[in-house]
């Protein structure tokens, strides 16, 4: 499938759908914690970018990654300094300042893997986060002004992440609040 062909079916779905070396692949829903964590991430950077010049959103943004074709619905996205279209698509940015992904059993690997090397292509992507839903565990990659990412991994609530890029912290208690009222074990989608 073409990239046009892509993004015209994309768009004129129900579904959402990402895309990689002219392969299109469902993307299926998530589990109440893995919604409840996306929801809680979206908001506590929210709060935090509350009086910056930055947009905060939901899996319903396309991000492109011009580099590699790549396009996908990251679980939130954090855009600072004004939004960059795609000129093929309204619904598609290609400059996020922060990408989050909230892993499950069925997208860790790519999120560590395929979707990380796309996404760390982006000249505009300053941090990737990987958000855990089976511990309470959050791993943050930071560009560093050399070009390599540094890691740094926080567990428990009572650790925090720094986010250079938007000038903040982002505490692991927000991340995971409330997650102890689900009922069972359904995270492992």
């Amino acid at each position: 499938m073409t990239e046009e062909e892509y993004l015209a079916f994309d768009d004129a779905t129900e579904g959402k759908h990402w895309f990689a070396n002219g392969q299109i692949y469902a993307m299926a829903g998530g589990t109440p914690r893995h919604s409840l964590i996306c929801n809680n991430v979206g908001r506590a950077l929210g709060n935090l970018v509350a009086k910056r010049r930055c947009l905060v959103f939901q899996s319903d943004l396309r991000v492109h990654v011009p580099g590699t074709g790549l396009y996908n619905y990251p679980d939130v996205t954090v855009v600072c300094g004004g939004e960059q279209r795609h000129p093929k698509s309204r619904n598609t940015i290609v400059n996020p300042t922060v990408i989050v992904e909230v892993l499950s059993k069925a997208t860790e690997a790519d999120d560590r893997g395929a979707k990380s090397t796309h996404y760390r292509l982006l000249p505009s992507l300053q941090e990737y986060v990987l958000v855990s839903t089976r511990g309470e565990r959050v791993e943050h990659y930071r560009r560093l002004e050399d070009g390599k990412w540094l890691l740094t991994e926080a567990r428990g609530r009572d650790a925090s992440i720094e986010l250079p890029a938007l000038s903040g912290v982002l505490s692991l208690a927000d991340v995971y609040d409330k997650t102890e009222l689900l009922e069972g074990d359904d995270d492992d989608a």
